[in-house]
């Protein structure tokens, strides 16, 4: 019998066009040449100069040996250097991965082997870092120094940054190649064990700057990029391509600030110096920016921010918005590109107060072409209530298929065929999703699922509190128990007595649990963080899961 599927025909001359990084050159250059990229104090130059200077990257990397396929990783602070990296790498067909320089040495130095690494990029700063690696690294055989201050060329390394790029013969013309070709490879920042690898094609970073170009671009006020914006990532570009945005705005050819160091000061200047209008930043780093003394004489009136990495603290969504800052949560992790979800607002919840901050504060709705579930642990859906509770799970094209070299851990991270993520949450019946904890974190307290982010949520609001993370501790009776760490405000005092009475009272008026009132609290002095500044709940628990009769340290 004769076929029934319609059959493409395309014309013998048709252009294929494959998605690959490149093609998000076209657009800026076509409408916003002139448009500003700016690092730091040192440098300034706009659109065309990128396109020359990834060009010459792209030669200087071909001159040194590197092929389609090679890996080529950078050791750099958010730089102009970076995003050159971010195309000229990929666009040669050879695999950027990004190093995080935040890191222990041996870590470093694991992820450099295991990623196959043959090229290092590496700014000056982190030379005594490498000389510490000596032995280590033997698959990297070139070494490409990055410096602001011009000095020596370091023993080992092949050439400065800046006069590669002015003797290589520069790339005119970028090959097409398959889309699927990966592109990019890091690793997760988690508690336990080695670094796993996440490796992402062109097609996936294409496909995911599409799509949260197209959910911040969409939204009708809050939360909305524009061509008219300045952005300025305070989220590390080692860390999950920063969050994607550096491609989002690169392909709506919008002026850029690297900052190069996250110093709060420096930050706040060039925010107010650059009109910065657009960041995104997880809540530990925006709390600094917010508590540094030239923060009261910047003006953040109109700072879009987005928040993730942790859930927004309604505490801190209050601060930022009494400030004028345009604050929004996110979702997303390593594993997924990271975007799957904004928490931006319509105009309804806008005009209603209550709702415009529970709302900022949720993970947010989720971008074009995701499809996030809440399931329990037979992979049934739960009710969107706003209420049941189950594993955030997801299919979205710019996944990661898997782990780098780690089969079993891939076949766990997509068990019956979608992506697990470890995460509990909710979704309302306007689709918005809630993070109540990751899996390893929620505490189990007489038989009930206690969030420590709820709990987190109410002990923050005290005006003497100024950070807070909650740990479920060994208890002979309850199985878990919550013990608060709280740190205090710089000449503030509260007693324990005071968050249990917190508690206590958002737990009669049904906010919370009667469970989450905990029995105990410690006053630290400061909250351990992992590399990227996310509280470390599991060496948290290593520290303070110890049976005593003190309840302050």
């Amino acid at each position: 019998m004769p076929s029934t599927t319609p059959e493409i025909e395309p014309a013998a001359s048709a252009y294929n066009y494959p998605l690959l990084i490149k093609q998000l050159l076209h657009t800026p250059l076509a409408v916003q040449p002139g448009q500003e990229i700016v690092y730091g104090d040192n440098v300034r130059y706009d659109y065309r100069t990128l396109r020359e200077r990834i060009g010459q990257l792209a030669g200087l990397l071909q001159s040194l040996g590197v092929k389609p396929g090679y890996t080529v990783a950078v050791m750099d602070w958010d730089s102009h250097r970076y995003l050159e990296s971010y195309f000229s790498v990929p666009m040669i067909g050879a695999v950027l991965m990004m190093v995080n320089i935040r890191l222990a040495p041996e870590q470093i130095a694991y992820t450099l082997q295991h990623s196959g690494a043959t090229v290092l990029l590496a700014n000056r700063e982190f030379l005594p870092v490498l000389e510490g690696m000596a032995g280590q690294l033997p698959a990297i055989h070139t070494r490409i120094l990055l410096d602001d201050e011009a000095g020596p060329l370091p023993d080992g390394f092949a050439v400065e940054y800046e006069a590669g790029l002015r003797q290589a013969e520069p790339v005119v013309s970028f090959p097409d190649f398959d889309e699927n070709t990966r592109a990019t490879t890091f690793y997760t920042t988690g508690t336990t064990g080695l670094p796993k690898g996440v490796y992402f094609s062109h097609r996936q970073l294409v496909l995911h700057s599409l799509a949260t170009m197209a959910a911040l671009g969409s939204a009708h006020q809050q939360g909305r990029l524009h061509r008219d914006d300045v952005y300025m990532p305070i989220t590390p570009m080692f860390h999950v391509h920063a969050w994607g945005v550096p491609y989002v705005a690169t392909l709506m050819g919008i002026k850029q600030v690297y900052p190069g160091r996250y110093q709060p000061a420096r930050l706040l200047q060039l925010i107010g110096r650059e009109k910065v209008t657009f960041s995104h930043c997880v809540p530990t780093i925006l709390h600094m920016l917010l508590s540094d003394p030239t923060a009261a004489d910047t003006d953040l009136h109109g700072w879009k921010v987005i928040i993730g990495g942790s859930a927004l603290p309604r505490a801190l969504a209050q601060q930022a918005l009494a400030r004028g800052i345009d604050i929004f949560g996110g979702y997303g992790m390593s594993e997924t590109c990271p975007v799957l979800t904004l928490a931006q607002l319509d105009s309804k919840a806008l005009a209603n107060a209550e709702d415009n901050v529970s709302l900022r504060t949720k993970a947010g709705i989720p971008i074009p072409l995701v499809d996030l579930r809440i399931v329990d642990e037979d992979m049934n859906d739960v009710a969107h209530d706003g209420s049941a509770t189950g594993e955030v799970v997801v299919r979205a094209p710019w996944l990661t298929q898997g782990y780098l070299h780690n089969a079993e851990a891939s076949a766990e991270l997509w068990d019956g065929g979608y992506l697990h993520t470890n995460d509990i949450g909710n979704i309302d019946a306007n689709g918005y999703l809630r993070v109540t904890d990751r899996i390893k974190d929620v505490i189990k307290t007489g038989g009930e699922w206690i969030s420590s982010l709820a709990l987190e949520d109410i002990i923050a609001m005290h005006p003497a509190v100024n950070e807070v993370a909650v740990i479920g501790i060994a208890d002979p009776k309850w199985g878990e128990r919550p013990l608060p760490l709280v740190v205090k405000h710089a000449g503030s005092e509260v007693a324990e007595s005071e968050i249990i009475a917190l508690v206590a009272a958002r737990s009669r008026s049904g906010d919370i649990s009667r469970y989450a009132i905990p029995e105990r609290v410690k006053f630290v002095d400061s909250i351990e963080r992992t590399s990227v500044g996310k509280i470390n709940k599991r060496r948290l628990r290593t520290l303070h899961d110890q049976p005593t009769g003190d309840t302050n340290v």
